[in-house]
């Protein structure tokens, strides 16, 4: 009997710290252009096996090769994190002295971190969900935004920082992991949308009522003008607007902000340019009836936030970061709840969506609801 194929994936993972290791003690491979092309036949070697794995399946969806090799790597990932923390050794010194110096950075340890678990636990629950015939739309649109946020802010962050002068040819295998995120999202929005069962005379009923007799909406609705608010204000601040309250921030608040690495700056930028508009059709949406596009787009939005937010928060307090850029520690607990505050108003609005869609869904004619209170 064949294990499931998640249990498959799994163990093929796990040969990542072992090829790792044996790369880091070969010479030969251990210059930049050799390091490029290594990784590349790793993973062809890695897709090469899952092909292998699932010959006995008539249909298999396109996702899973992606889930499964980027499975592999988050393994490369966390192994890298466990190693600049010091709880493991001999296993990235050479890729990191010639392939990504980058990776030893906080931002990055915070990264791999969380590739290493809550992107390769996401993609196990997908694949086992994959072959067991049930959708993974919600989960895979999570790790969509997660992923797009992620490369959003480390390519352009290594471009413009103290890396971008140290640039190695291994930094180019993130294009096709820049890519990979768009192309998924674009199958799993053009897929159905996994929806309960939820009645006529309900959506007309919860679509009927007003912003102040809803205080749920109106709740999320003032915390996401505060994060608009949060956004506007980093982004001037790394702008080096010249506003004494800019000025008092970055230097007693978040020192963080002008760490040299670039990746706060870049960040505090993807937020004024992208998440700050996305928020203000969010508070639209929660004020009109119908917009079922809500109910993709608030998750794409909390998986970008959250994982944007967990490597801002990590990496300002981590170790790696030069003790002049943590927050001081006397203002330490205001900057925390804003940054937690920053990252949960997009998963309480994923979250609602999710819970009561009623509001959301395409309104129904007034005569169709009627019918159905007839029937009952």
């Amino acid at each position: 009997m064949r294990p499931p194929v998640e249990v498959c994936v799994f163990l093929l993972s796990l040969l990542a710290p072992g090829v790792l290791y044996t790369l880091n003690n070969i010479p030969a491979l251990q210059e930049p252009l050799p390091i490029l092309g290594m990784g590349m036949v790793v993973l062809g070697s890695v897709l090469l096996l899952l092909l292998l794995t699932v010959r006995n399946k008539t249909k298999v969806d396109p996702l899973f090769y992606a889930f499964a090799e980027f499975s592999f790597t988050c393994l490369v990932g966390l192994t890298n994190a466990l190693e600049q923390d010091g709880f493991i050794s001999g296993f990235m010194g050479f890729y990191l002295k010639r392939g990504e110096p980058h990776l030893s950075s906080a931002y990055a340890v915070m990264m791999s971190y969380w590739e290493g678990v809550g992107h390769y636990l996401l993609f196990l629950a997908i694949i086992h969900r994959m072959f067991k015939g049930k959708s993974y739309r919600s989960l895979g649109l999570l790790w969509a935004g997660s992923s797009i946020a992620h490369q959003i802010v480390l390519i352009p962050g290594v471009a413009i920082g103290k890396y971008g002068s140290n640039i190695k040819p291994a930094f180019w295998r993130n294009i096709p992991f820049f890519v990979a995120p768009f192309w998924a999202a674009s199958l799993l929005f053009s897929r159905p949308r996994e929806m309960p069962i939820v009645t006529a005379d309900k959506i007309s009923s919860e679509q009927s009522k007003s912003l102040l007799r809803r205080p749920v909406d109106l709740l999320l609705s003032l915390l996401s003008l505060g994060a608009m608010a949060f956004c506007v204000f980093r982004g001037f601040v790394v702008l080096d607007c010249p506003l004494d309250a800019c000025f008092t921030y970055i230097y007693q608040y978040e020192p963080y902000l002008k760490d040299p690495v670039g990746f706060p700056r870049v960040m505090m930028l993807v937020y004024l340019f992208y998440a700050l508009p996305l928020l203000a059709v969010f508070i639209y949406g929660l004020n009109t009836p119908g917009c079922s596009w809500m109910l993709d787009w608030t998750i794409v939005f909390a998986g970008a936030m959250a994982q944007t937010q967990w490597c801002h928060i990590g990496a300002s307090q981590h170790s790696r970061t030069p003790f002049t850029y943590r927050a001081p520690a006397d203002k330490w607990w205001p900057v925390l709840t804003l940054n937690v505050l920053l990252a949960a108003v997009p998963i309480l609005l994923a979250l609602r969506c999710h819970i009561n869609p009623a509001y959301f869904l395409k309104p129904v004619p007034k005569g169709q609801a009627d019918k159905e209170k007839k029937k009952k």
